[in-house]
Parts: structure tokens; C-alpha cells; sequence
């Protein structure tokens, strides 16, 4: 039995709390033993983004010591993993000690999709949704992480779901964390074009694994009346709303 560490996202855990659910719930039906750990906390992507490499190196920390004795790390979140995999051990480049642990840690961490089909080498978890649905291919997981064949391998195989296609699917939904905030004319037009694009495929769901891109996505859909669902992956591989 591989034991799995639990990392929830920041805005899952202050948002979403359902995927973190959804997340323990299908890592459990596939034989694994999940742990939370109550010490956790933000794994300082924000910062980092600001610039403030001080403040993210001091949550670096935390984290690495933390989850360092873990098997493996999992999260439903591209971005929160692509920010300790591939930045962690650039914030410590002039600390050879802290370093050395950061990546140790990188070489442990996996998104959610990631893990299953990479590391489990599991397809098909015999989940149920019926639903009409498409895939949004966010970019922190698509363009940073290079994952895209395992949420498509996995949604190929529940049972009741129709997949069609997402024009554009792998482009930006407009968020991107401070560029959301830092130009909202920019980011509402990228966001629009998604969501129309989402209209124009006739489906009724829209599945993606990035918690920051579901609230953008959800937002705009609930504030202009646009009919549909947005869920993560883990809620539809959990059969979580079905």
C-alpha cells in the first residue's frame, strides 16, 4: 500500500473544501493510504509570483519540512505542484543543505491525474457520472506540468460520461493569478472567449483540475446567468454531484 500525502491548495482549502474531499476519496478507493497533515499550509506560489523570494523561501521551508518524510505528495492542483517541483529547488540554488531537501521533496510531489495513471498506473478507478462534459486544459498542468493524456485517459473510461470537444480547450481561461487582478479587461475577454467556447460545445459540464481556473470559470458563468456545471476532476472520478 503507497502512502499518500495530502497537500491541500490554498483555495481548496479556504473555497473548495469538496475536492479535497473528492481527492482523498478516489485516492482511498484505489488503495492507498492518505494522511493530512494539520501543519500544512501554503506552499508560497503567491509570493513567489510577487516576487518576494524571501517570504517564499520561509513557506519553502515549512513545507519541505512537513512533508519531506513523506512517500509520495499529492494535490489536486498543477500549479501548487509545478511551483514546488520546478521552483523550489531554484529558491535554495545558494543554500546546498535546503536545497538538497527541496529536491528530494520535488522528486516526491504529483498531481492528482499525475499520480494515478504515472505512478498507480491506473486508468479506469470504475467511476460513474452522467453527464455531458468537455476538459479544460489548464495551463499550470497542460503547458508547465505536460500533463494532458492522463485526465483524458481517466474521463475515457467513467461510466455515463460523453466527452466532446473544447475549441481551444488548452488555452488560457484569463486567470493566472495576478494577472486576473493586474489586468481585468485582458483576463475578462480570455475568460469570455472561454466560456463561449464552452456554450458553443453543447455540453452541460465542464471539467478541469485547476481550483484557481474553476473559481474564475464558476464566477463568471454564476454572475451572467450562463447555464452549465464547472467541476474538478476529482469530483467527477469520485462521482461527487452524479
Amino acid at each position: 500500500m503507497k502512502g499518500v500525502a495530502l497537500f491541500v491548495p490554498c483555495l481548496v482549502d479556504q473555497f473548495l473544501p469538496e475536492i479535497g474531499i473528492a481527492t482523498a476519496k478516489v485516492l482511498k478507493k484505489l488503495g492507498t493510504e492518505v494522511y493530512y497533515d494539520p501543519r500544512q499550509t501554503c506552499c508560497g506560489q503567491p509570493l513567489f509570483n510577487a516576487g518576494d523570494i524571501k517570504g517564499a523561501s520561509k513557506v519553502a521551508k515549512h513545507f519541505i519540512s512537513v512533508f519531506e518524510k513523506s512517500e509520495y505528495i499529492v494535490a489536486p492542483s498543477g500549479s501548487c505542484i509545478h511551483m514546488v517541483k520546478e521552483h523550489y529547488p531554484s529558491l535554495f540554488k545558494d543554500d546546498p543543505a535546503w536545497k538538497k531537501r527541496a529536491c528530494a521533496v520535488a522528486d516526491k510531489v504529483y498531481e492528482f491525474t499525475q499520480f494515478i495513471v504515472s505512478v498507480l498506473k491506473v486508468e479506469d478507478i470504475n467511476a460513474s457520472y452522467k453527464a455531458k462534459a468537455c476538459l479544460h486544459e489548464s495551463c499550470s498542468i497542460t503547458s508547465q506540468m505536460g500533463i494532458s493524456i492522463e485526465p483524458k485517459a481517466l474521463l475515457k473510461n467513467v461510466k455515463g460520461l460523453e466527452i466532446v470537444a473544447l475549441n481551444n480547450a488548452d488555452t488560457c481561461c484569463g486567470f493566472g493569478g495576478e494577472f486576473s487582478a493586474d489586468y481585468p479587461d485582458i483576463s475578462g475577454a480570455i475568460l469570455k472567449d472561454k466560456v463561449d467556447n464552452f456554450v458553443a460545445s453543447g455540453a452541460d459540464t465542464l471539467i478541469l483540475g485547476e481550483p484557481g481556473c474553476l473559481l474564475n470559470i464558476r464566477g463568471y458563468m454564476r454572475k451572467n446567468a450562463i447555464k452549465g456545471q464547472v467541476k474538478h476532476i476529482a469530483e467527477i472520478l469520485a462521482g461527487e454531484g452524479a
